[in-house]
């Protein structure tokens, strides 16, 4: 391949053998290091944080081993035919003359598009031909500024081999000028980093788990309303607990909005078990006999003892804390009583507060909520320190545009809270 050098710009001298020899130690040192400390912090890679920690782990030496490669090609020279399949036969070079119109492709620049090394390179009027449809704009805006305005080419697009596979290939180059400054030919290294690229999607796919837990089991056993109620809008998320030995899955806590009578008026709560579940079926049985008592029209301020009545005749464990909220969409009011549990959160205008209020004669208390209010409520495991941090996302929380928005800034917010047990958040946003 002839040089790819302009006039304006000198060739650089080449670093030494025992530079590169350096940074080749270096970087095998790196990843012996990186490597050990995987190895060390895979006791549990179960759950969704264990799961982000490893693919981020691969990710790294993933790229630590690009990067020994690389330099061993430097101290090396190219390959004359690198092996099918190897680290090296992922990179390739091309020339593009704008002069005669030829293109000059290396070894390896074929083997990555899955051509024939026997047939004549592409010209780049030709190159997006293999270029999936939808890339092909992004490809032809990179070659344009580059002989056009002289921007340097770094992109990415995804090419299409004749077998029908997919690759994705990262693009770097720039023009090549002649004596007279004006553009000759335009050079470039093409990469095959589909490897990397699913390497990066296992860490953001492990990350957003991570960020956005998924719900708990017994959710498909009695599914959440998120499609809402009369005069609501609703979201909610279990998050597992955060410590290091929490090994095997706990489910300590609940959410659930269901009818509370007859008519349009909704029940939410938000509660624990005084001992943690390890199964499924216990949540599960206590919504089940929650929606029962609430269908049947038994009050917030009745929950409490009904239920505890309920569960005598269980193997389940009591119920630890509990708040039970009624909320009637006609005239805005809520209605709620705790059993030990947090009181609810309500953020408004910018501001969030705990709701206070005796308990009245009817054993509950009770406020009218306005338009666009968001109402949290939560277990204990969440106080006292996230329920300061919770307060103080008020300003985010009241200018979230629906329920499940809220409800993922709060989970990204308490997601990697330290010592935090397994907790439950619902929201609701009163809807006009």
């Amino acid at each position: 391949m002839s040089s790819h050098l302009s006039a304006d710009h000198p060739a650089a001298q080449p670093p030494g053998p025992g530079s590169v020899e350096a940074l080749i130690s270096q970087a095998r040192r790196l990843r012996g290091d990186v490597d050990a400390v995987r190895r060390d912090s895979q006791d549990d890679t179960t759950d969704s944080r264990g799961r982000w920690q490893r693919a981020l782990y691969d990710l790294a030496l993933h790229q630590l081993t690009d990067l020994d490669a690389h330099l061993a090609q430097l101290r090396d020279g190219p390959a004359p035919a690198p092996r099918a399949g190897s680290l090296l036969s992922r990179v390739g070079s091309a020339e593009w003359n704008l002069l005669t119109d030829e293109a000059e492709w290396s070894g390896e620049l074929f083997g990555i598009l899955g051509r024939d090394p026997a047939s004549v390179p592409l010209s780049l009027d030709e190159l997006p031909s293999l270029v999936l449809t939808e890339d092909r704009p992004k490809l032809t805006a990179m070659v344009t500024d580059c002989l056009v305005d002289g921007r340097p080419i770094d992109g990415e697009f995804r090419v299409v081999r004749p077998d029908g596979t997919v690759r994705t290939v990262h693009m770097m180059g720039e023009p090549v000028l002649d004596a007279d400054g004006s553009t000759a030919s335009m050079w470039a290294v093409l990469r095959d980093v589909s490897e990397l690229r699913r390497s990066q999607r296992a860490v953001s796919e492990t990350h957003d788990s991570l960020r956005h837990p998924p719900p708990p089991p017994w959710h498909g056993l009695l599914r959440f309303p998120e499609a809402g109620r009369p005069g609501l809008d609703l979201a909610a998320a279990h998050l597992p607990p955060t410590s290091a030995t929490a090994l095997r899955p706990r489910y300590d806590g609940w959410y659930d909005a269901c009818p509370l009578g007859a008519g349009d008026e909704t029940l939410l709560t938000v509660g624990d078990f005084g001992r943690p579940e390890t199964e499924a079926h216990g949540p599960a049985v206590l919504i089940g006999a929650l929606r029962g008592l609430a269908l049947a029209g038994t009050r917030p301020a009745r929950l409490r003892d009904r239920l505890a009545e309920l569960l005598r005749t269980t193997a389940l464990p009591p119920v630890h804390d509990a708040v039970y909220c009624g909320f009637r969409p006609d005239t805005r009011t809520l209605t709620w009583a705790r059993a030990s549990g947090p009181a609810p959160l309500l953020f408004r205008g910018g501001t969030g507060r705990g709701l206070t209020g005796q308990d009245g004669p009817s054993g509950q208390a009770e406020a009218t909520l306005e338009a666009g209010d968001l109402l949290l409520l939560h277990t204990g495991a969440l106080e006292p320190a996230a329920v300061e941090l919770l307060l103080s996302l008020a300003p985010r929380l009241t200018g979230a545009g629906s329920a499940q928005d809220g409800a993922r800034i709060v989970t990204r917010e308490l997601g990697g809270l330290p010592g935090r047990g397994d907790a439950c958040v619902l929201m609701a946003r009163v809807t006009p």
